[in-house]
């Protein structure tokens, strides 16, 4: 079963970037669809984008021109590259696969400040 641990989140502007990572354990991550999900106080968990096994990606309308998510099988990550950060990005994201798995990691904190 793959277990997630996600990391690269933290306090920015407006207008700013981050870029997150998610190392995942198991030996079949290389055939899963992996996506990066967002939940922000008081919502549901969102799907932010997702990228399949051989690399093609689609991304939720809020994250589109902005967010890149990228994955390196060799080391089982997961990337997610945000720019041109907005307040309205603050969540608490998560990696897992696509569907999302019982087990979900940490996920990583996300503060985008005005």
């Amino acid at each position: 079963q793959v277990q997630f641990v996600e990391s690269g989140g933290g306090l920015v502007q407006a207008g700013g970037s981050l870029r997150l990572s998610c190392a995942a354990s198991g030996s079949t991550f290389s055939r899963k669809v992996m996506a990066w999900y967002r939940q922000a106080p008081g919502k549901q968990r969102d799907v932010v984008a997702f990228v399949t096994s051989g690399g093609r990606t689609n991304y939720a309308d809020s994250a589109k021109g902005r967010f890149t998510i990228s994955r390196d099988n060799a080391k089982n990550t997961v990337f997610l590259q945000m720019n041109s950060l907005k307040p309205e990005d603050t969540a608490v994201y998560y990696c897992n696969t696509v569907p999302g798995g019982i087990i979900w990691g940490q996920g990583t904190q996300v503060t985008v400040s005005s």
